[in-house]
C-alpha cells in the first residue's frame, strides 16, 4: 500500500477552525500580558508603600501606613491606562475581569510588602 498526501488549501470549515484557534490563542496571550502587568504593578506598588511608608517600629508598623493603601488604590486604578498604553483588549474586560486583575494588584501588593517589612529588621 502506498500512502499518498494530498494538500490542498484550507478553505470552508478548515479556514474558520484555524481561525477560531488563533483567535482563542490571541485572547489567551492577552489575558497572560494583563495577569503579569497586575502583578508587576503590584510589586511596584508593595516597594513603594514601604519606601514611603516610613521605617517601621518594633510592631511591624510604619508611620505612614496609611500612605500604602493610598498608593495601592492608585495602582489597580492606573492599570486601565496601562492596559491602553499597552495595546491590550481592555473594552472585552467584565467586572469580573477587572475585580480579578486588582485582586492579584492587592495580593502581590500584601506579599511584597509583608516580605520587606519582615527583612528590614
Amino acid at each position: 500500500m502506498t500512502e499518498t498526501t494530498v494538500d490542498t488549501t484550507r478553505s470552508g470549515s478548515g479556514a474558520k477552525a484555524e481561525q477560531l484557534r488563533s483567535e482563542k490563542q490571541r485572547a489567551h496571550l492577552n489575558r497572560i500580558a494583563r495577569t503579569l502587568a497586575a502583578c508587576f504593578i503590584g510589586m511596584i506598588a508593595g516597594w513603594a508603600s514601604f519606601a514611603l511608608g516610613g521605617t517601621p517600629n518594633e510592631n511591624m508598623v510604619q508611620p505612614n501606613a496609611l500612605l500604602g493603601l493610598v498608593i495601592l488604590a492608585a495602582a489597580i486604578v492606573i492599570q486601565r491606562h496601562l492596559f491602553v498604553l499597552l495595546r491590550l483588549d481592555t473594552p472585552e474586560l467584565g467586572a469580573k475581569d477587572w475585580f480579578y486583575q486588582g485582586f492579584m494588584t492587592l495580593a502581590l501588593w500584601f506579599m511584597t510588602l509583608t516580605i520587606l517589612l519582615t527583612t528590614s529588621v
